[in-house]
């Protein structure tokens, strides 16, 4: 996991280089051991990244971009596929479900 601390402001496509150059060495042996047996590593991010310049800077440190434009998933919707959520998305969605994590419901040891 890579970390990059800078303003709530800023917005996430200027920080996408500094994110992945935040990557333990380990995360980058993975990446290159994956890439030199044959294999893509491919990186999903959401709309908000769909631009020339991330485009352009994952190519240079070996991704392939998995962006999906806005309106894809409502479109598959609409065809009767699943919808299809980020990690992310999941990951809150779960978290906001188990609710005494958050406003500590569960006080007792039992």
């Amino acid at each position: 996991m890579g970390l990059v601390l800078d303003g709530a402001n800023r917005h996430d496509v200027k920080l996408v280089e500094s994110t992945l150059a935040s990557l333990p060495p380990a995360a980058e042996a993975a990446r290159d051991a994956h890439r030199a047996a044959g294999g893509e590593q491919g990186l999903c991010l959401d709309a908000g990244y769909a631009s020339k310049q991330v485009r352009e800077t994952l190519a240079a440190l070996g991704y392939t971009a998995h962006i999906r434009p806005r309106g894809e998933e409502v479109q598959a919707k609409k065809a009767g596929q699943k919808a299809r959520r980020w990690v992310v998305e999941r990951t809150y969605s779960w978290l906001n479900r188990f609710r005494h994590v958050l406003i500590r419901w569960a006080k007792k040891p039992e």
